[in-house]
């Protein structure tokens, strides 16, 4: 199963509100690519990805329909209207090539620098433990506000992660899992959620601090930054 590698399912269907403007943040530029294009490409050029499965919104007008990246197959599913329900499209659309037991990774659109030990680590670890995901601990202090925005207590960080991508698990029961959650009207923000809410208990795999998600315009001028000095490394 691992000679030949593991297929990644990217959801990049969301509108992104939170960034503004009139274009969904996947597709905003980068200097000459897309943000989405950035992170297929530092998907596709790590060895051991099989192949990429894209989620896009129904009617997507910005994707510009490649075939492949770096010679590994791209496909193509339409998503939901939530993360669960993309994902969910990503994984069935993935039954021919990828058995149930197999494992397969998720990852999100707005994340262009994960780096490829981490994915390494996150895929050796995750086969042997059955599923895990890339996330950091919390390292600043945290503060609980109250209605007004006030402190209203400081708050432990002690065993405190921030969940990142990828996630990694068997596609079967990622599936089972989502399909589950979506039955039930839970709202899950990430796929290691739905494996909890299963009664599983998914291991954190320590990535690094720079795997960052592009939410608002000064994220996405810290990855341009970012990708600029890996490129001149």
């Amino acid at each position: 199963m691992t000679d030949r590698g593991f297929w990644c399912v990217v959801p990049a269907a969301g509108a992104g509100h939170r960034m503004g403007g009139g274009i969904p943040k996947q597709h905003l530029r980068i200097g000459s690519r897309t943000l989405l294009a950035w992170t297929l490409e530092r998907l596709a050029s790590h060895p051991r990805i099989a192949g990429l499965m894209v989620v896009l919104a129904q009617g997507d007008a910005h994707w510009d329909g490649v075939a492949q990246w770096l010679g590994k197959p791209v496909r193509v599913a339409t998503g939901g209207g939530t993360r669960a329900e993309s994902v969910l499209a990503g994984l069935r659309a993935l039954s021919g090539e990828v058995a149930q037991q197999e494992f397969v990774l998720v990852h999100d659109a707005a994340r262009p620098l994960v780096r490829h030990a981490d994915i390494g680590r996150l895929m050796d670890l995750a086969v042997e433990s059955g599923g895990a995901l890339l996330a950091a601990p919390v390292r600043d202090t945290l503060k609980r506000a109250d209605a007004h925005g006030c402190v209203e207590t400081t708050e432990s960080r002690e065993s405190r992660w921030r969940a990142m991508t990828p996630q990694m698990f068997r596609r079967g029961e990622l599936e089972s899992a989502l399909e589950s959650a979506i039955a039930a009207g839970t709202s899950v923000t990430d796929e290691a959620m739905a494996m909890e809410l299963i009664g599983l208990a998914p291991l954190l795999v320590e990535g690094s601090d720079d795997n960052l998600k592009v939410t608002t315009a000064a994220d996405l001028a810290l990855a341009e930054f970012l990708l600029g000095a890996c490129a001149a490394e």
